[in-house]
């Protein structure tokens, strides 16, 4: 890892971040000049035919050169990038030398389409490209002009195998321009990712990155204005900023931007510390017990969508009633109905196996977008303590939150915003107004050749799964590869159970069996391999095809269960028939599913089942209309869910800012 600290454009002193609330960003620092670049390069967005030609216009001059002659063109780029900013010409030239480069360092050189990715993103737009279509290689032209042109660069993807992985892959290319190259993982002690952040460009995950900037917060407390800042530098090795992590946010890409920008976006990130309670335990199973002498409708009522308990009239009556001879913290009305209604949610809405795994003596939450575990995260205002008390584990102490951001503030300062994902269309409403970034869609470097077959719905699971197994055996016996998605670790786990009583041989991949991720999806695409998976599904890994398996039709995926949006659906789709190998995508379904069972209701059940159980064909129909439903009111509660949670950030931050206190 290259950790040379790179200053050159960055102000000395200065954190440099654009003011979310506003529309227009700080003048003063380098940013001005990529800001006004990148207006210019927007206006001819839609153009990118001409851009490309241009680029590829320089291919043979620069073929031509030797290594030591192409390393004189950069630095005279350099310079001219950093006199005279991001103008067309000199970007041209410096995507046609960095696919120069990537070829003589990697072998790999640039399509097209990845130069038309590359020119999105540093107009300050999401480049929307198919899965399989490089992703990672095309970042490298965006981060390789912006940070040649003097400005530091983060990628932010969403684990740090992805980073460090993109990193290891992409530093030759770097290096050769004369840049510095760095991970920022979450394993790494603070100086470590200091010195990474100061390459530059720095590759890091979205929650390693925003955790460091609360920190720095936490530091710089109210008193981080260029003045002070400035001030700040006087007192030398003893100054705040001297034990800052970043430098500031200039420019980020971000990796998988859908699932980092939108599904990421429900939950703050908070810094906590531990509370000193010393009677925590005992209130915590106390609440429990209370909580399993009340009644569903009688006394609360569940909405399992929207994750929410709420007491009646006569709950709250009867919880008062079940505290009389305790008193203390029980007698005040509102810390009562809180802890009750806590260890409510703990009991009806949070399940072993699908929203938390119990390892250690330890309840470790599963990330519901991506299936991995996150064993240093918490939930909040003692619910997390509550679970622990439900499973038996050992409790531990509640947390008490120092700093708190939303994504949605927190990528909204950067100067200039950029990011990549192979499914942004459906959420390019949100984020245009969240993050005022655009969506352009990447043409594929080769026809698609993906056979989507006519989605099965059944009136039960049982029926779901015969018909799953069924079809598995059948693309087993021809050689072919399958990869199973599920939605939770209990469901791969059902899954499994099933294929091994028919004697099918396969492998898991979940939150429980998260080891060696990496070689159970490499191995994936051998045939006749059986893969179960859950939405970890290698996001961000290529699944590549063995020798003789594209002949018997390629990788099939099936999807056993809807998500809550429709772009995780086709994430899984797209593990299969990539850059133009062939491969299919299945959905077998069941109204027993539990996005149909939650967000459609009973109705929709009756109707279908009574049509399954007569005309098959208009059952499959209707059984996809209610499946479609569902997606679409979960997709719009869960929208709704963020823009309030951006509007409690704002409120919050305004109150923090008024009584003094950093976010």
């Amino acid at each position: 890892m290259s950790s040379r600290p790179v200053t050159a454009g960055v102000i000395a002193g200065v954190y440099p971040e654009r003011d979310d609330t506003a529309d227009t960003q700080a003048a003063g620092s380098l940013t001005d000049a990529l800001h006004a670049a990148g207006n210019r390069l927007r206006g001819r967005a839609n153009n990118p035919k001409r851009f490309v030609s241009r680029v590829n216009g320089l291919a043979d001059e620069l073929r031509s050169q030797s290594d030591a002659q192409l390393q004189v063109q950069t630095a005279e780029l350099r310079a001219a990038l950093r006199r005279e900013g991001l103008q067309e010409p000199l970007v041209a030239r410096s995507f046609a030398i960095i696919r120069e480069v990537a070829e003589r360092t990697i072998g790999l050189r640039h399509f097209d389409v990845q130069l038309i990715g590359g020119w999105v993103m540093l107009q300050g737009a999401i480049a929307e490209m198919e899965t399989g279509e490089g992703k990672t290689l095309t970042a490298s032209l965006t981060a390789g002009t912006v940070a040649l042109s003097g400005t530091p660069v983060h990628i932010v993807t969403v684990n740090d195998y992805l980073a460090q992985r993109d990193r290891d892959a992409m530093a030759p290319i770097y290096e050769a321009l004369g840049l510095s190259v760095a991970a920022a993982t979450q394993d790494m002690e603070l100086s470590a990712r200091r010195d990474a952040y100061a390459c530059d460009v720095a590759y890091c995950t979205n929650k390693t990155i925003t955790f460091d900037y609360l920190r720095d917060q936490m530091r710089l407390g109210t008193q981080k204005s260029p003045l002070h800042m400035r001030l700040d530098r006087l007192y030398g090795a003893h100054g705040r900023t001297r034990e800052l992590l970043l430098r500031g946010l200039y420019f980020a890409i971000v990796d998988e931007a859908d699932s980092v920008l939108i599904d990421e976006a429900r939950t703050p990130l908070i810094i906590s510390d531990q509370s000193q309670a010393n009677d925590e335990e005992d209130m915590v199973k106390q609440a429990l017990d209370f909580a399993r002498q009340l009644n569903e409708n009688a006394h609360f009522s569940v909405n399992r969508g929207e994750r929410q308990i709420t007491l009646t009239k006569e709950g709250k009556a009867q919880a008062a009633e079940l505290v009389t001879s305790i008193g203390g913290l029980w007698a005040g009305t509102k810390r009562r109905e809180e802890l009750v209604t806590q260890a409510l949610t703990a009991i009806h809405l949070f399940e072993a196996d699908k929203h938390y795994l119990v390892r250690d003596d330890k309840v470790q939450i599963i990330d519901e977008f991506t299936g991995r575990v996150m064993p240093d995260r918490s939930w909040e205002r003692g619910l997390h303590q509550m679970v622990e008390a439900k499973e038996g584990c050992r409790i531990t102490s509640r947390k008490e939150p120092l700093a708190r951001i939303s994504y949605q503030r927190f990528f909204r300062r950067y100067h200039r915003l950029a990011g990549m994902t192979g499914t942004a269309h459906e959420v390019r409403g949100e984020l245009a107004s969240v993050y005022r970034l655009k969506v352009h869609r990447v043409p594929t470097n080769r026809p698609a050749n993906r056979t989507v077959l006519p989605t099965q719905v059944f009136a039960t699971a049982e029926q779901k799964w015969r018909a799953i197994v069924t079809q598995i055996d059948a693309l087993h016996s021809q050689g072919r590869p399958v990869l199973v998605g599920t939605h939770s670790v209990a469901a791969s786990e059902h899954a499994s159970q099933l294929l091994t009583a028919a004697g099918l041989a396969h492998q898991v991949l979940n939150a429980r069996q998260d080891q060696g991720e990496a070689e159970i999806i490499a191995q994936a695409g051998e045939a006749g391999r059986i893969t179960i998976a859950t939405n970890m599904a290698g996001r961000g890994t290529d699944i590549r095809l063995a020798p003789g398996v594209a002949e018997a039709g390629g990788l099939c995926v099936i999807l056993t269960e809807r998500h809550e949006a429709r772009r995780i659906d086709r994430q899984l789709a797209g593990r299969c028939a990539r850059q133009g190998d062939p491969g299919t995508f299945a959905a077998i379904l069941s109204l027993e599913d539990e996005l149909v069972q939650v967000y459609d209701g009973s109705l929709a059940y009756r109707i279908v089942r009574a049509c399954l159980s007569g005309n098959r064909r208009l059952g499959h129909r209707i059984g996809e209309w209610a499946q479609t439903f569902a997606q679409h009111r979960a997709e719009r509660m869960f929208s709704r869910m963020r823009r309030q949670l951006l509007k409690a950030d704002k409120q919050m931050g305004t109150t923090l800012a008024f009584t003094g206190r950093p976010e």
